[in-house]
């Protein structure tokens, strides 16, 4: 499901390239793996469109974002705020962290993108 729903948004939307975080691997071992599972079929779906897929460390987005890699997460909500022009705060901390995810994507210059 997970796949086709991002193969269909690509197909919708056909962007140039797709960020993901690096997960986190936290003490539950059902959801690391399915997280795992979940990016992964994000990124057969990007290479199966031919759509760059890089991978950031939660503490690189933070940086981009924030200027410090160790942000929480309404320190996160609100800079994308601020650098998005929102009229509001994204709605949840997963909304947040995707934009920031995409935020640090377009600022990264292109030689540390291919180092990422």
């Amino acid at each position: 499901m997970i796949f086709e729903g991002i193969q269909a948004l690509i197909a919708a939307h056909a962007p140039v390239a797709v960020a993901i975080e690096e997960s986190f691997v936290g003490a539950d071992a059902r959801i690391a793996l399915s997280v795992g599972q979940a990016r992964g079929a994000v990124m057969v779906a990007a290479a199966t469109a031919g759509v760059e897929c890089t991978e950031y460390a939660p503490t690189r987005v933070k940086q981009s974002v924030c200027g410090h890699g160790h942000a929480d997460k309404s320190q996160v909500q609100r800079m994308v705020k601020m650098l998005l022009s929102l009229p509001e705060l994204p709605a949840t901390s997963h909304e947040a962290d995707a934009l920031a995810v995409a935020i640090c994507h377009a600022l990264m210059p292109p030689l540390a993108r291919m180092a990422s």
